[in-house]
């Protein structure tokens, strides 16, 4: 009776399968785990924020700056500051790095492996600068968190770099699942601001690690949505013509937010103490009069959308809060900016709500549905990410009625923030011939792949000089390719074509002449190489055979520093036809 073959569920196996492109079963498995792991973090800094707000706040809200007195919530902002220097000041500045766009630095260049000291400040930044008054959201904080959580995972498992990228993607997405209740709008952030890509062996993974996140969340949360607001509708089709009025308004501010926000350069001449002395007496300076300013503003967003705020309240939200957002983000304060940019939004698209009211009252919509499509136009805009933007406006509100109105304003937005001020997204800051890195077609393609998944593992290993029972032995196991090591440091140096070495044992003269053959003097074809770890995937790959300006690398597994070998090579040749041949 045959015996039943049990399946191979080692580690090594899962790592050889997650290098294809087609390891869409594994990364799901890998989306499940990122998700738990990344709720639970999200679970914790809330609730290192809930603590923080037992200790400041009246009513243990963290958000009730305006029962603080005012020279207690005008000082918070210096003593944020004063804690946030104090522990960055003696940092290199590549530690003060954190938040999303350090998520999309390390996911272009670094093939999405976080330090863990950049980790570690963020969960100390990231707690005093919302409870210490500044003008910051959770979720960029979230984010960082997560996805440097998820790929740590990968890091300890020694899984291949192109998992490292879709496990920071689930982490992202699970980040604003968990931090929000938005499951859809974690999973299209992640895609569209994050990947920059819509694939299947992306999205599915990204979809399980979001819900996951979410229900983390809402056992210890609840279901209920971030904002409770009551059912509104567009009513008279003549409140279009103002939609687009607003859209254009909010698509400018979005401009001047991005463009204060992006005028570090001419700040980074200051000392790091005066930047942020600057920010703590600004924030605190509004804060005097309006505490609205401080924190998230996730009270102040919902009460515009209720339409409970007093105009100046909600033009110090909108010039106010944007101004000082901006600017605490142009000194080099690591702060998230998606919470304060709804809030400015909403500010703004009440105010408009609150002026059609006034121009034509017998047909103009309420100002709670101008906030709802100003807090989604606002976001859209900034981040340029129209669809991310929509599934927050629809998930944070459970309003489907306002997503027809709210393509109008998103994309009108949207379109004014590109054009009139050439503002791409907040987060695309690095370039390359015009596309950030992350867009170009071929790089993305490459990163999906590890080198594991094309590289030629039938090779023999030898030294440069061989006898005639020594070349036989190499050639018993029919490899294709003999990678020869130089004699000084056991490091390969040149790959021989295997049928070119058969060919020479044949030749009866030259063996009757020479005891030893030297295989560098061998006719035949050979490819100067330089190294590649086992984890890279094809992009880097091709990178580093352009910067040694080889034609191959041999592909080094070293597990420990005393266990050292070769896996195979991978050829030019064969990295060219598989973004040729493959889909």
């Amino acid at each position: 009776m045959p015996r039943l073959r049990l399946p191979n569920l080692s580690l090594e196996r899962f790592r050889h399968q997650l290098a294809n492109v087609d390891a869409l079963p594994q990364l799901c498995v890998l989306g499940l785990a990122s998700g738990v792991v990344t709720g639970s973090l999200m679970v914790g800094f809330r609730l290192l924020l809930d603590l923080g707000s037992l200790a400041l706040m009246p009513g243990d809200n963290p958000e009730a700056f305006e029962g603080l007195v005012p020279w207690v919530r005008a000082g918070l902002p210096l003593v944020a500051v004063t804690l946030i220097g104090l522990w960055l000041w003696r940092q290199p500045p590549g530690a003060r790095k954190l938040g999303i766009a350090h998520v999309i630095e390390r996911l272009t260049y670094h093939q999405g492996r976080f330090p863990l000291r950049n980790w570690i400040n963020q969960w100390w930044v990231g707690v005093v600068s919302v409870v210490g008054g500044l003008s910051a959201g959770r979720e960029g904080p979230a984010i960082h968190l997560g996805a440097a959580a998820s790929s740590g995972l990968g890091q300890r498992l020694r899984l291949p770099h192109n998992s490292l990228r879709v496990l920071v993607a689930c982490g992202t997405a699970a980040g604003i699942s968990a931090s929000f209740n938005t499951p859809i709008a974690g999973v299209i952030f992640a895609m569209e601001v994050v990947m920059m890509e819509y694939t299947i062996a992306g999205f599915m993974p990204v979809i399980l690690a979001s819900t996951m996140g979410a229900l983390v969340a809402q056992l210890v949360y609840g279901a209920e949505p971030a904002f409770q607001v009551p059912s509104m509708v567009l009513g008279s089709l003549f409140n279009l013509p103002w939609i687009v009025v607003t859209a254009l308004v909010i698509g400018l501010l979005a401009g001047g937010f991005i463009h204060v926000a992006k005028s570090g350069g001419r700040l980074a001449s200051w000392p790091l103490w005066l930047r942020l002395a600057a920010v703590g007496l600004a924030t605190g300076a509004v804060a005097w009069w309006y505490p609205e300013v401080q924190g998230i503003g996730y009270d102040s967003l919902a009460a515009s959308l209720g339409g409970e705020l007093a105009v100046d309240v909600l033009i110090a939200l909108v010039i106010g809060k944007l101004l000082l957002t901006a600017f605490t983000v142009a000194c080099g304060v690591p702060i998230g900016i998606i919470g304060p940019v709804l809030v400015m939004g909403a500010a703004a698209g009440a105010l408009s709500g609150m002026l059609g009211s006034w121009i034509w009252p017998q047909v103009s919509a309420e100002p709670g549905l101008f906030a709802m499509l100003g807090m989604a136009a606002m976001m859209g805009a900034v981040l340029q990410a129209p669809l991310a933007a929509l599934m927050a406006l629809l998930e944070l509100t459970h309003s489907p009625n306002i997503i027809l109105p709210g393509m109008l304003a998103v994309v009108i937005s949207g379109l004014t923030a590109r054009q009139l001020c050439r503002c791409d997204g907040f987060f695309i800051n690095l370039t390359r011939h015009g596309l950030h890195p992350l867009q170009l077609p071929l790089r993305q393609a490459l990163s999906r792949v590890s080198v594991p998944a094309v590289m030629e593992r039938n090779v023999a290993k030898t030294r440069r000089m061989v006898s005639r029972e020594e070349a036989k032995s190499l050639l018993e196991s029919k490899p294709s390719w003999i990678v020869i090591v130089s004699s000084s440091d056991d490091e390969p140096t040149l790959a021989l074509k295997a049928a070119d070495l058969a060919r020479v044992l044949l030749d009866e003269e030259l063996w009757a002449k020479e005891e030893r053959l030297d295989l560098l003097e061998v006719p035949g074809q050979r490819l100067e190489m330089a190294p590649i770890h086992l984890q890279a995937t094809l992009s880097e790959a091709f990178d580093r055979l352009n910067d040694h300006a080889v034609d191959a690398l041999y592909v080094d597994n070293t597990s420990t520093p005393m266990m050292r070998r070769i896996s195979g090579i991978i050829t030019r040749d064969a990295i060219e036809n598989y973004y040729r041949y493959k889909p």
